[in-house]
């Protein structure tokens, strides 16, 4: 087998190996596309700068977020029910719409000490909201504002 016979099974097995992946994380629970940035919004002139493409899934108290282009089975990015708040939404300006998903919005969280932008769609993020909203009774339930 000649060294282009190699580059092609190899791509062959990354693509089955990321199949594989995304099966095993959505038995585990339903998961949706979820993009990610940790920079905060440009005050002008927004920017598809930081956009990272991935996938998120509840479990229990935290929302899961794993890159697209990964095999790693562990989450990448972790937020915990109860110590995030939506503080913005907003829809993809300019070279963002490209940088994610189609019919994306754009909500603004601070978790913690961090602000992070997160993508998502319409339907994804009635979810979000209703999730950050259901807390257990005793327990600060995440603010939406």
């Amino acid at each position: 087998m000649d060294s282009f016979g190699v580059l092609v099974l190899l791509a062959i097995l990354v693509g089955v190996a990321m199949i594989v992946r995304r099966r095993l994380l959505a038995r585990s629970g339903g998961t949706f596309e979820l993009s990610l940035n940790k920079r905060p919004a440009a005050p002008s002139g927004r920017s598809a700068r930081g956009w990272t493409l991935g996938i998120g899934r509840y479990a229990g108290e935290r929302l899961e977020w794993f890159r697209v282009f990964s095999l790693g089975i562990r989450p990448s990015y972790t937020l915990e029910r109860g110590h995030v708040e939506v503080t913005g939404r907003r829809e993809p300006v300019g070279p963002e719409a490209f940088a994610l998903y189609a019919g994306n919005v754009i909500v603004e969280c601070r978790s913690a000490d961090q602000t992070i932008q997160l993508g998502l769609s319409p339907e994804s993020l009635t979810a979000l909201l209703a999730w950050l909203e259901s807390g257990p009774p005793g327990r600060e339930s995440g603010k939406v504002i």
